[in-house]
């Protein structure tokens, strides 16, 4: 025991030490704190008083019976000024070149209300805004129905809203936001993959300046997996606790009230769900890097790291994808096959939970089948990592690993 901790101790402070960790983490959480103040630094260019598009509205047939001003100057994002006359060609081009942005004429033709939307040249993709003719088509359909002489409650009735509610009748339906879900799930597939990533990279890094061969006098193979696993697995850890608070902390900081609630339903996330998320993600980290251990004692060159992870990297990225796609639909048996699956799991799992569809019986025997699964590779990678460990030749290949394995 008192091993396997002076293993993890070294592995922390090695990695603590390294320039391309220091500058990583600095370089990821300046982009989290830049990404929060997109909008605040949008703004400071285009600066508080934003400038209005200013549109000549021209009713001369009296359409909107002298209602326009009335019903136009809560109109946002716009500036309008409305004349009742007729107004020649030739003048409002002259206007438009100097005092507008645009103008809109209403015109009265077969029954019908027909508006021109004059501008002075058109950018390509460029139409009339849609929003305004159905904000002027509203005011005249009100101004009509005004006319009739209706009630106040004859008029609300005109006007009822509609709401939806969603009903399935599925005894597992799913619930809450599909966009947090996924979210999170490439977040933890993420922190997941780059922190086994680094236990492969830790050992073959080793190998080439010859530390291991000192660690292997002190501790035995095993101590020696473990406690790289462990100690790796504590500084990706703390790396996602650093950025989750910076970036809550940014949000909190740099975005007005209200807006990360408006995008994101944070209310299907509790303490339970946080607790059953870390141990998956601890479970899934387990798993894949001792995969990479296997695969970082088989190389004894840097450069080889990249190939010799490959399949782990699929492999990866297969049960990343089961359960990303899986989610589309929450309540299928493709998406339990993926919260038991082990290779997938710990990546399907905890948004199952936050769904609601999850039951007890299916938590357990995920992360049972997890445990197992962990301990069956880890007796292969330690016995594996044993005999490959002192190799300083070129990358084993597949069939040398097999004989390894059954020698040992």
């Amino acid at each position: 025991m008192r091993d396997l901790i002076t293993v993890a101790e070294f592995t922390i402070k090695e990695m603590l030490k390294r320039k391309s960790f220091i500058i990583s983490m600095i370089i990821i959480l300046c982009m989290i704190v830049l990404g929060f103040n997109v909008p605040n630094i949008i703004s400071h260019f285009k600066g508080d008083g934003e400038a209005k598009e200013k549109i000549l509205l021209i009713d001369s047939e009296n359409i909107f019976e002298g209602q326009l001003d009335t019903y136009t100057k809560d109109i946002s994002g716009y500036e309008f000024e409305v004349k009742n006359e007729n107004i020649p060609e030739d003048e409002i081009k002259k206007s438009l070149e100097k005092d507008y942005d645009s103008c809109m004429r209403f015109v009265r033709k077969d029954g019908a209300v027909t508006i021109d939307y004059v501008v002075d040249s058109l950018s390509y993709g460029e139409s009339m805004p849609e929003e305004l003719v159905e904000t002027f088509s509203n005011i005249y359909t009100s101004l009509q129905i005004s006319k009739a002489g209706l009630t106040e409650e004859q008029l609300n009735s005109l006007y009822t809203d509609f709401s939806f509610n969603l009903v399935e009748t599925d005894e597992n339906a799913a619930s809450g936001n599909i966009f947090v879900m996924l979210i999170m799930c490439i977040i933890l597939f993420y922190a997941i993959y780059f922190c086994a990533y680094q236990v492969s990279s830790s050992i073959t890094t080793e190998k080439t300046s010859k530390i291991m061969e000192t660690l292997v006098t002190s501790a035995t193979p095993k101590t020696i997996v473990l406690g790289k696993t462990i100690g790796i697995g504590i500084i990706g850890l703390f790396q996602v606790l650093i950025i989750i608070i910076t970036g809550v902390v940014s949000a909190k900081l740099f975005l007005p009230d209200g807006v990360l609630e408006g995008v994101l339903d944070l209310s299907n996330i509790t303490v339970s769900l946080g607790i059953l998320t870390l141990v998956y993600f601890l479970l899934g980290y387990f798993l894949y890097s001792l995969m990479y251990a296997l695969t970082g004692a088989t190389v004894s060159k840097p450069e080889d790291i990249q190939s010799a992870n490959t399949p782990i990297a699929l492999i990866a990225v297969v049960g990343f994808y089961l359960a990303y796609f899986s989610m589309m639909n929450p309540t299928s048996n493709v998406n339990l096959f993926a919260s038991i699956f082990p290779l997938s799991s710990p990546f399907s799992m905890p948004f199952r939970i936050m769904m609601g569809t999850a039951q007890t019986g299916e938590i357990i025997a995920s992360i049972a089948v997890l445990l197992v699964t962990i301990i069956v590779v880890a007796k292969i990678s330690i016995k594996v990592y044993s005999s490959a460990i002192l190799n300083y030749g070129t990358k084993l290949k597949l069939k040398n690993i097999l004989k390894m394995y059954k020698e040992k």
